[in-house]
């Protein structure tokens, strides 16, 4: 670094010289003729002295106008226009300047701009990795981050939601402790174990945790680190990344998102073998190159394990999976604890209940959750955390800051509150339905009001399940036209929930009258569920939308004569809706069962969170 700093100064210095050098120049004549006006000039008279200087096949013409302005021009040395003859004979009177010589300073300032361009391309050069071979082999070597053996702190008690990747890998930890204790019973350890599930997941940290419980050399690299512009770099990094790995043996070696160097070969489109590919067969190589002595573990994590090459995954290389899933009610409890130790919470805040409301969510969820939440403590000036900002964080980092600064109609603050009310109330007398734990009308993001729920995790759902949720979905829209005698385009998002269920029932689930086919594949680039063109004959794509129209007009019946029914209570929780902005799940509970509501709201705006998408819980994997 100083090298560098000391190199750029002497540039510089280098260059103030020449702005000198240059400054003291003897600049060029001013009154510049051209030689036609100092040939008609001559002609007129008009020259009254004149100094000729030679250079080459030049002469350099110099002097006064009778006029008293300078001049000065150009011609060749043996231009009959212009004689020494010609210049007496008009009474010019002629003086001779000695042949102009290349003057030291001229050639001191050519030669320091020549060092000067030479030595900045030395230091480019160098600051590239060196000049030459060494630029050129530094190419091949491998980008992956080394931290010796010992200081990676973190160990398998940071990490929490994943109780039995953490058993698998604790093998992999023990084999790397006490190698000899496998090697005796003949047994061979995983060469290489994938990290599989969603972002945010964990993968990362449990491979870090690994190598913190093992105490032995972590190398992390991305997958897209091996994959270069120039063929055969890539190769060449591989290689010398498992060339190190064997000289810091027992060692960890990690591999983020390898399924960009690991996609499936022979499916580039313009065919040929790229150099993702040759990338992809060195890697195969030296996988299968470890011996059941080397003490190498390859970890490796990815989100798509569906696209990764066959041979990537046979025993021998990636042996084992282990999946790194989102965590349940209880694992996401242990994990915002742990992110919970160094930030002070107040005996309000309550995790287990943070916890059910966070369904879906992944450790990287969770954390940034009570990062926000410490945010906004500090920007409302406590010095703890409270529930508020815990649920505040979660409304502000799925749906937005509020928008009370909006101006909204009353007519459609109204029209809002029977949509959110609608969705509530469907959900509370339907038996399969997840439960309302909020409603507001407060504007967010794109949202002018949201019900929110309190979603069980579950393994599986039922066919009631899933129509009591498709109804739920629909029920917004519907207490629109029950309450008002009209409908408004605030339903578009329910209606794509709704059928995206409904078409997965159809053509994944087998619940309907369809039959048990599977009609839809996931490829590649496809963005959501459905069928996909050309899987299936028209007449069963006609069959397919007639059950789709058959389910959703059905459950959107349901939804209508069910809020018929509690007409009553549908209007009665709009009217607390609108006077007080938010409602818990108590409240409408407390109404449902024939109660009032009584004084302030019973939780403040901002004590609740929303789903991540208004109207709907998210739909299970």
């Amino acid at each position: 670094m100083k090298r560098a700093m000391w190199g750029w100064g002497l540039a510089a210095a280098v260059v103030l010289l020449l702005l000198l050098i240059n400054a003291a120049s003897p600049r060029g004549h001013t009154g510049d003729l051209s030689l036609t006006d100092f040939t008609d000039a001559l002609r007129a008279g008009q020259v009254q002295t004149a100094t000729v200087q030679f250079q080459n096949n030049t002469a350099l013409l110099t002097g006064k106008l009778k006029s008293g302005s300078d001049y000065h021009t150009r011609t060749l040395a043996a231009d009959p226009a212009i004689t020494l003859n010609r210049l007496q004979a008009t009474g010019v009177s002629v003086t001779y300047a000695p042949t102009a010589r290349l003057s030291l300073l001229t050639l001191f300032s050519g030669l320091l701009t020549m060092l000067l361009i030479v030595g900045l391309l030395l230091l480019l050069f160098r600051n590239r990795g060196g000049g030459g071979t060494d630029a050129a082999s530094s190419f091949g070597k491998s980008k992956a981050a080394v931290i010796a053996e010992g200081q990676v702190k973190l160990t398998f008690q940071d990490v929490a939601g994943c109780d039995e990747a953490k058993q698998d890998l604790q093998e992999v930890v023990d084999f790397l402790r006490h190698p000899e204790r496998y090697h005796q019973l003949g047994a061979r350890i995983p060469h290489g174990v994938l990290l599989v599930g969603p972002p945010g997941s964990g993968k990362t940290l449990l491979a870090k945790a690994v190598a913190g419980e093992a105490k032995v050399p972590y190398f992390s690299i991305s997958g897209s680190d091996f994959v270069e512009m120039f063929v055969g770099v890539g190769a060449a990094r591989v290689r010398d990344l498992f060339e190190q790995a064997r000289k810091s043996a027992p060692c960890i070696v990690f591999i983020d998102e390898i399924d960009a160097v690991g996609r499936k070969r022979g499916v580039n489109l313009q065919g040929g073998n790229d150099e993702r590919e040759q990338t992809l067969n060195q890697l195969l190589v030296e996988m299968d190159g470890f011996s059941s002595g080397q003490e190498v573990i390859i970890l490796a994590a990815t989100n798509r394990p569906d696209v990764l090459d066959a041979a990537l995954l046979r025993p021998g290389r990636f042996d084992r999976q282990v999946v790194v899933d989102a965590p349940d009610v209880r694992g996401r409890e242990m994990i915002l604890r742990i992110h919970a130790r160094k930030k002070p919470l107040d005996p309000s805040v309550d995790l287990a209940v943070i916890a059910r409301r966070t369904a879906g969510m992944v450790g990287a969820d969770l954390e940034n959750l009570l990062n926000e939440a410490a945010l906004g403590a500090a920007r409302a000036g406590r010095s703890r955390i409270v529930m508020r900002d815990v649920e505040e964080a979660r409304d502000r980092v799925l749906m937005g800051p509020e928008r009370r600064s909006l101006v909204v109609r009353e007519a459609d603050r109204k029209v809002t509150a029977y949509h959110e009310v609608g969705h509530a109330l469907a959900a509370q007398l339907l038996p399969h339905a997840d439960k309302a734990h909020k409603l507001t009308i407060v504007p967010r993001g794109r949202s002018l009001g949201s019900a929110l729920y309190t979603p069980e995790d579950r393994m599986h759902l039922t066919r009631a399940a899933l129509l009591d949720r498709i109804c739920v979905a629909l029920a917004g829209h519907a207490a629109e036209e029950v309450a008002t005698g009209q409908v408004t385009t605030g339903a578009a998002n329910d209606f794509q929930q709704a059928t995206n269920l409904a078409r997965r029932m159809v053509t994944e689930w087998g619940m309907s009258e369809v039959g048990q086919l599977a009609l839809a594949q996931e490829s590649a680039g496809y963005l959501g569920y459905g069928p996909q063109q050309g899987i299936y004959s028209d007449h069963t794509a006609e069959r397919i939308d007639a059950e789709l129209a058959r389910i959703l007009n059905g459950q959107y019946e349901r939804a209508a004569a069910l809020l018929t029914e509690h007409a009553h209570v549908l209007h009665r929780l709009t009217d607390a809706l609108i006077a007080r902005e938010s409602l818990t799940g108590e409240d409408v509970q407390t109404v449902l069962a024939g109660g009032t509501l009584d004084g302030p709201a019973s939780t403040p705006e901002g004590d609740e969170g929303p789903a991540p998408q208004p109207g709907l819980t998210p739909n299970p994997a």
